[in-house]
């Protein structure tokens, strides 16, 4: 029960926060808002009362209810509909000088009782208005009113009450209105931030997936087929080959969790453990360092640890190798992982630089760093990223420690 009052007090606070800068978009905000709006009728009170003491002939007084009615029928609908555009229409122009005409016929016609109509229009203008256009329109407004105020013999009192609302008032509504501005432009960005977020995370779940299962059903076809061609002959061997792959699909299974979940951050021990095991069903002779002590920041060698996945799922699937390189070397402040191969370079039916590169140089451009390849004599992928001193004296940082390429820690196969 609490649960459900605290959820409906946060709705609610949001449906309060999100009118602001807005349209009214049901019955309950525009009750508010024309509430908020009604506030400043009470300063109808004097015209009101002139009108309905009956001192005039019937005539005058029911022009003077028309014109007191036209009035405020004109002033709602300006302040109710329109102080949420940027941009007005000339006709607010023509309701705004129209409520002037009002304000000066009525005050000359009927009496200093109506002076109060200015102040009305002076909060229109600010409302409605540009900023450069209030700025000198409330000004003159409040000026107009002192005028009318000297010619209609008003008393000093009555001009002083009227000439402080007037002028602050109008003001105070260009206040108003750049709030509502910066309200409209700050959920206009919050609701680019979010998109941008929403897209950054599918570009990261499409990545992650990528290299996730491009690597692991990779090294699960080459054990299939190398299980196939045991039989019938060797059928432990075969056997030992089909546990390799029930233990492969398991962990591509905790892989793709994890990376739906965001927690997946791959390791160089693992990834060097499981180049060594791909490599080696797909009868690639491979070289690679056995440990290496290399200073990285944890996104630095993730980012590497992605760069050396891609890069021999590549020499595994496209390159047709017979041998393959890899080395991890510190260089000018860099840390350097070089991925060589003796295949087909780029081309028709050799590597090219597709989604999974793409995706790599993505990787690697958010962790500071770049993706270099080249061709000759086979292919050559080399990723860079900046080193991390810091984490070369701190032997829990990821990456400053010895990375033994040789075993891996756990899950050599399904890296």
């Amino acid at each position: 029960m609490a649960t459900g009052t605290s959820q409906w007090r946060e709705t609610a606070a949001a449906d309060d926060t999100t009118a602001i800068g807005r349209a009214p978009e049901n019955r309950r905000q525009a009750l508010i808002k024309l509430i908020w709006v009604a506030m400043w009728m009470l300063y109808l009170g004097a015209p009101v009362s002139d009108l309905a003491e009956g001192d005039r002939t019937p005539a005058a007084t029911v022009l003077g209810w028309l014109g007191l009615g036209v009035f405020v029928a004109v002033y709602l609908g300006i302040v109710f509909f329109r102080t949420n555009a940027e941009h007005q229409p000339r006709r607010v122009y023509g309701q705004l000088l129209l409520l002037g005409a009002l304000g000066l016929l009525m005050a000359f016609t009927l009496g200093d009782s109506f002076l109060v109509l200015f102040v009305y229009l002076a909060v229109g203008c600010g409302a409605v208005l540009p900023s450069r256009q209030a700025r000198w329109a409330i000004p003159l407004v409040t000026a107009v009113l002192a005028a009318v105020a000297g010619l209609t013999g008003a008393s000093e009192g009555t001009v002083v009450s009227l000439l402080v609302p007037c002028f602050l008032g109008g003001y105070a509504m260009t206040g108003v209105r750049q709030l509502v501005r910066t309200t409209r432009e700050l959920r206009e960005a919050r609701a680019a931030v979010a998109q941008l977020a929403a897209t950054e995370e599918r570009l990261r779940l499409a990545r992650d997936l990528h290299d996730l299962l491009g690597h692991s059903l990779s090294l699960i076809t080459l054990k299939s087929e190398l299980a196939g061609r045991m039989l019938p002959g060797r059928p432990e061997a075969a056997a030992a080959q089909v546990a390799d792959i029930e233990r492969v699909s398991r962990q591509a299974l905790v892989d793709v969790r994890e990376a739906v979940s965001g927690y997946r951050r791959p390791t160089l021990p693992v990834e060097l453990a499981g180049a060594r095991d791909a490599l080696r069903a797909a009868g690639i002779r491979a070289e690679l360092p056995a440990t290496v002590t290399v200073p990285l920041a944890p996104e630095a060698e993730a980012a590497l640890a992605w760069a050396l996945r891609e890069a021999v799922t590549n020499v595994v699937r496209h390159s047709g190798a017979t041998r393959c390189a890899v080395s991890v070397a510190e260089e000018d402040g860099t840390v350097r992982l070089t991925v060589a191969d003796d295949g087909r370079g780029p081309g028709p039916g050799g590597t090219r630089h597709g989604n999974g590169l793409t995706g790599l140089e993505e990787r690697l451009l958010l962790a500071g760093g770049r993706l270099e390849t080249a061709a000759g004599n086979g292919f050559t992928l080399r990723a860079v990223v900046p080193a991390d001193y810091a984490a070369a004296h701190d032997p829990g940082a990821a990456g400053g420690g010895p990375v033994d390429g040789a075993r891996g820690p756990g899950r050599a196969a399904g890296a």
